[in-house]
C-alpha cells in the first residue's frame, strides 16, 4: 500500500511538470518580443521553483528492500490455550453369550415368558439384548424384543406350536454369540378331544358343554371357570359359522378337533376404573363413562369364537364388545379409535363401529341375561358378533390381520 500511494504521488508530479514543459515551449514559439517579455518572469520563476522542488524527497523510495513484517499470533495462540485433550478409552471386548434361565421361561396358551442373564464371571457391560423367534415351523429367526430388560414374554403366537428362542447382547464394541437355542412348546388343552358328530347338530351351549365341559360364557361358573375359546378343524371339511350359529346343516360326520383355551380380563392393561371379581372372569365399572378391558390372550391365527353373559343391564347403556389392540384407548368406547373393531349395543338395536365409523345398524337388542357371541375368523379375516346364538347382522369386518385381544367396553349400569 505505501509503494502504491508513492507511485500515484509521483505520477501526479511528473504529469505537472511535463505539462510545464510543454506550457513553455509553446512560450518560446511567440513571435512578438514585447509578448514574450510580459510573462517572461513568472515563467522563470515558475521553472526554478519546480526545479528545486524535483528531487526534494518526492523519488526517494519510502520502503526499504527488507520488509519490515509482523506476525499476529494472538489468534493462534488462543486457540491453542482452548484445546481440550481428551484420553481416549480403550475399546471394551464383546460381551458373552447369555445364558437362558430354564426354570423361569415357560408359556401359557400361546404366550410365552423368557429370562435370561449375563455368565456369571462376566465383567464386559452390556447395553442390551436382542431376543430372536424363529415362526413355530422351523422358519428363519426374527427379532421380538431389543432392549436391557432380561425376561420378555411373547404373545400372539400359535397354539400348539413348537418355537425355537435365543438371545444375543450388544454392546458399543459388537454384539456377543448366540445363546443356546431354547424350543418351547405353546399350550394344547388336555381336555382338547377328537369327536365324530353327526350333522346337523344344534349348537347350543348345553350340548357343547356335554361334548366338551367347557363354558362359553366370559362370565364363567367355578366348574367351568375360564376356557371360552375354541379352534375347529376338519379332515374333510371346514367348518364355518355363518348366518347362524344355531345349526349346521351338513348331512355328513366329520372329524373336530376342539383346543380349549383359558383366558380372563387382564387388570394389568385396563382402564382404572374397571372393576374384578370372579377371578378376573366377571367386570364392572365405577364410572358412568365407557371403559374398556381387554382379554389376557392374543390371537394371530385360526379360528376362534367366545361368548360373554351380560349379568346386569340398567337404565339401557351401550356396551361393546369385539377385539382390540394392546394399545387401544382404554378411558372411550370400544371402537372409537382405529384400534379396535367393535360391536355396541342397547337393548333394542346395534351399530359397528371402527375408527369412530358407525354402520349396519341392526335391529335386535341385549338384556339381562342375554349372551354376545364373537367370532374372529383369522383365517378368511373375517369378525362376526351375534346375539343369544343369532347371528347379528353381516360380517361385521374384513380383512382383518395382526394380534388381536378380546374387548370389552361397558360403565357403571353393565356387568358382564
Amino acid at each position: 500500500q505505501v509503494v502504491r500511494d508513492q507511485i500515484s504521488h509521483c505520477t501526479v508530479k511528473l504529469r505537472q511538470t511535463t505539462g510545464l514543459m510543454e506550457y513553455c515551449l509553446e512560450v518560446i514559439k511567440e513571435n512578438d518580443p514585447s509578448g514574450f517579455l510580459q510573462i517572461s518572469d513568472a515563467l522563470i520563476r515558475r521553472v526554478h521553483m519546480t526545479e528545486d522542488q524535483w528531487g526534494k524527497g518526492t523519488l526517494t523510495p519510502r520502503m526499504t528492500t527488507d520488509f519490515d513484517l509482523n506476525l499476529d499470533n494472538a489468534p493462534l495462540l488462543q486457540s491453542i490455550h482452548q484445546l481440550d485433550f481428551v484420553q481416549m478409552k480403550v475399546s471394551s471386548p464383546v460381551p458373552a453369550p447369555p445364558i437362558l434361565q430354564l426354570e423361569e421361561c415357560c408359556t401359557h396358551n400361546n404366550s410365552a415368558t423368557l429370562s435370561w442373564k449375563q455368565p456369571p464371571l462376566s465383567t464386559v457391560q452390556v447395553e442390551g439384548y436382542i431376543l430372536e423367534l424363529d415362526d413355530g415351523n422351523g422358519g428363519q429367526f426374527r427379532e421380538v424384543y431389543v432392549g436391557k430388560e432380561t425376561m420378555c414374554t411373547v404373545d400372539g403366537l400359535h397354539f400348539n406350536s413348537t418355537y425355537s428362542a435365543r438371545v444375543k447382547a450388544f454392546n458399543k464394541s459388537g454384539v456377543s454369540p448366540y445363546s443356546k437355542t431354547l424350543v418351547l412348546q405353546t399350550s394344547e388343552d388336555t381336555q382338547s378331544e377328537e369327536q365324530t358328530l353327526p350333522f346337523p347338530v344344534p349348537l347350543e351351549r348345553s350340548q357343547l358343554r356335554r361334548m366338551s365341559p367347557f363354558s362359553s360364557t366370559l362370565n364363567l361358573q367355578p366348574s367351568f371357570s375360564g376356557r371360552s375359546y375354541f379352534e375347529l378343524r376338519s379332515s374333510a371339511h371346514q367348518l364355518s359359522l355363518h348366518s347362524s350359529l344355531q345349526s349346521l346343516n351338513s348331512a355328513v360326520d366329520i372329524k373336530k378337533m376342539v383346543a380349549v383355551a383359558w383366558f380372563s380380563f387382564d387388570p394389568a392393561s385396563a382402564h382404572a376404573d374397571i372393576i374384578f371379581s370372579n377371578d378376573n372372569l366377571t367386570v364392572t365399572c365405577n364410572s358412568y363413562d365407557d371403559r374398556v378391558v381387554l382379554g389376557k390372550t392374543g390371537f394371530s391365527k385360526g379360528l376362534h369364537y367366545w361368548e360373554l353373559s351380560i349379568d346386569r343391564y340398567d337404565n339401557h347403556p351401550d356396551p361393546a364388545f369385539g377385539v382390540a389392540r394392546i394399545d387401544v384407548l382404554k378411558d372411550a368406547m370400544l371402537g372409537k379409535d382405529d384400534k379396535a373393531w367393535a360391536m355396541y349395543v342397547d337393548n333394542n338395536r346395534s351399530w359397528f363401529m371402527h375408527n369412530n365409523s358407525h354402520t349396519n345398524r341392526t335391529e335386535g337388542g341385549i338384556t339381562k341375561g342375554a349372551t354376545v357371541g364373537v367370532l374372529l375368523d383369522l383365517t378368511r379375516r373375517t369378525l362376526t358378533f351375534s346375539i343369544n346364538e343369532d347371528q347379528q347382522g353381516p360380517v361385521a369386518f374384513e380383512n382383518l390381520e395382526g394380534l388381536f385381544f378380546p374387548a370389552v367396553s361397558l360403565n357403571r349400569n353393565v356387568q358382564v
